[in-house]
């Protein structure tokens, strides 16, 4: 894509410039509206968006995520800790040792991504 069709306007277009996967343009554009040092941390959302944006340079490839259809948004991945994790280890009278949760976790991650059959292959695999 060109690097025309990227640039200018507000917050929807940025979020349409991430769709694209122009994170550059959108850093260069925050860059212009991030506050000064000596504004609190708390009281600088550009400052800490800008943050964000930079120190995660190969996290935002929004264009293919959008074309396998996954999901892009945060609050989807980050709310995951309920159905993957507390729905199999928050059970009623349930307890774990630590060694044995950790295998439990590995498992249910795996078969939250899909990722199943891969495992049960590779686990024949050593078997064999």
């Amino acid at each position: 894509m060109a690097r025309e069709k990227c640039r200018t306007g507000g917050l929807e277009t940025q979020k349409d410039r991430l769709k694209q996967n122009c994170l550059q343009d959108v850093v260069e554009e925050l860059q212009r509206f991030v506050e000064d040092d000596s504004v609190p941390d708390a009281n600088a959302p550009e400052r800490a968006a800008h943050r964000y944006l930079t120190n995660r340079p190969g996290q935002f490839n929004y264009q293919d995520a959008l074309l396998a259809g996954l999901p892009i948004g945060s609050g989807e991945i980050e709310s995951a800790h309920r159905y993957v994790i507390q729905d199999r280890l928050k059970r009623a009278g349930a307890w774990w040792k630590l060694k044995n949760a950790k295998h439990m976790l590995a498992l249910c991650v795996c078969r939250a991504n899909q990722e199943w059959d891969r495992y049960s292959q590779s686990r024949r695999q050593q078997a064999a």
